[in-house]
């Protein structure tokens, strides 16, 4: 059996690449310190939406230290201000942290974000961030990526604008093309017309009642917070 050696070349990229690594360690503690900080120090002021910024960048550094039980330890409750602040963005992108933190509660946190960024309007590249979660936590034969990817994509045409929009898109049908590909070995445009006719991905109104079906399987019964009286402020403003 032939044995693997490493050569003369490849020993000072392997050492260039854990320097590289350490440096990143440590940047990323020295901004948490800072962060942990502010925090202390934004509590004699009693800024509750200040306070809530600080946790969720405490939490996304936290988990860039693969630091997930702090990192979940940190958002959760930061979520809840948000919420009650009528902050829903802020709210979403701290749901992608709380998934990505990688706890018992993670696939929750991902659905309540998907039910956030879909039914208010927000930045479309959160949106696609969160919805693509699903197509990489799916079977290669799940229809709800199928369903993720497509509504990634019409969010963005919905809600993106400009050089955004067009960055977005071919970013989006890159996955779509991707999730029709593994669902059912899709190689050309006619084959992805019938897949999407098929499927009924290509109007909203048949496929974003089956997004809530994909939401409830990640959320269960683990709600955060009372969707008929979020939906009531939305009528309202």
């Amino acid at each position: 059996m032939k044995k693997q050696q490493l050569t003369m070349t490849e020993l000072p990229d392997l050492a260039a690449d854990s320097v590289g690594q350490q440096a990143e360690q440590a940047a990323l503690e020295s901004h948490l310190e800072a962060l942990q900080d502010q925090l202390r120090e934004s509590a004699g002021r009693g800024d509750r939406r200040e306070q809530a910024d600080l946790q969720l960048q405490i939490a996304r550094t936290l988990v860039g230290l693969e630091r997930g039980e702090e990192a979940w330890r940190s958002g959760r409750s930061a979520f809840d201000t948000f919420i009650e602040l009528q902050d829903w963005e802020s709210a979403a992108d701290l749901c992608d942290v709380l998934f990505e933190a990688g706890q018992e509660g993670s696939l929750s946190a991902l659905g309540q974000g998907i039910w956030l960024t879909v039914t208010f309007p927000m930045d479309p590249e959160l949106s696609a961030t969160l919805l693509h979660r699903v197509v990489d936590e799916t079977p290669d034969d799940s229809d709800g990526a199928a369903v993720a990817a497509t509504t990634a994509m019409f969010l963005i045409d919905l809600r993106a604008e400009g050089q955004q929009k067009e960055n977005l898109s071919f970013f989006a049908g890159q996955i779509l093309g991707n999730v029709a590909r593994r669902h059912s070995q899709v190689e050309n445009q006619q084959q992805f017309d019938q897949w999407m006719e098929r499927l009924e991905l290509k109007e909203p109104d048949k496929f974003l009642p089956r997004l809530r079906n994909v939401v409830d399987v990640l959320v269960q019964d683990d709600w955060w917070f009372d969707r008929e009286a979020l939906q009531a402020q939305l009528a309202v403003n």
